[in-house]
């Protein structure tokens, strides 16, 4: 079996209710593809809410109560946005505490949209450059950061991104950074595809590229008038004449 290049990595996705739901399912999906084993840690037993913007999204059932979780077991830390999930996250001390020591560790953390409302209220943000969701920017400058209007951004040991618009660039990003921490390579674009799907879009594009290069030639050639399959342009049929009635007496 190919080793994946987040074999090994026990990552913690820190969410309480009211999560945006593309923030926490997607990183997710991209971390445990690539290898990592991910638990969901919480203020509480049970299952959280998931919010697609202000609508009900679907429940995520959690590994561990954050009074249970041990920040030694993990290799980092995934924060999801959201108004509420963060909200609810910075009023707890043992949240706050969890996220302090994986920081204190250097080890990676990602973060996106409103989650660094978390690590405002962890007091790590001061110095730092991250991107969140521009309506916390002045909250993020409050704070002693700089506010960095870019789909990912990479300090030290943080990943940050805007908004689900970024969840493209922001998973690969943050499969990149994870892997780097434990000194392995990112995997490459082609990777990800799969050999199948890159052959296929190769093909495709180079189908494409043939059909635009052969119209082109023909408008060159012959001022985009069609042509035989002998290269000749067709010529125009001649009218034939009525032939000439010859009375006969």
């Amino acid at each position: 079996m190919t080793r994946q290049v987040l074999d090994g990595m026990r990552i913690a996705v820190l969410a309480a209710d009211g999560f945006e739901q593309v923030e926490l399912t997607r990183p997710m999906k991209a971390l445990t593809k690539h290898g990592a084993e991910v638990d969901i840690v919480s203020l509480k037993r049970g299952s959280i809410q998931g919010l697609n913007h202000l609508f009900p999204g679907r429940k995520i059932d959690v590994d561990r109560t954050i009074s249970a979780a041990d920040p030694d077991d993990y290799h980092g830390l995934h924060i999801p946005g959201g108004c509420i999930n963060p909200d609810l996250l910075r009023q707890s001390e043992d949240a706050l505490d969890f996220v302090r020591a994986i920081d204190a560790a250097r080890k990676p953390i990602s973060v996106i949209c409103h989650g660094p409302w978390v690590l405002i209220s962890a007091g790590l943000v001061r110095g730092r450059r991250l991107a969140a969701w521009p309506g916390i920017k002045d909250d993020v400058r409050n704070a002693g950061a700089e506010w960095v209007d870019e789909k990912v951004v990479v300090d030290a040991n943080w990943v940050s991104s805007r908004s689900p618009h970024d969840l493209p660039a922001f998973d690969r990003a943050i499969v990149a950074h994870f892997a780097e921490s434990m000194g392995r390579s990112a995997p490459s674009r082609i990777s990800e595809m799969g050999v199948g799907r890159f052959l296929v879009g190769a093909a495709a594009a180079a189908a494409a590229g043939f059909a635009v290069q052969q119209t082109v030639r023909g408008l060159r050639d012959g001022n985009g008038a069609s042509r035989s399959p002998t290269g000749r342009r067709p010529g125009r049929q001649r009218r034939r004449e009525p032939a000439e009635f010859v009375s006969r007496s």
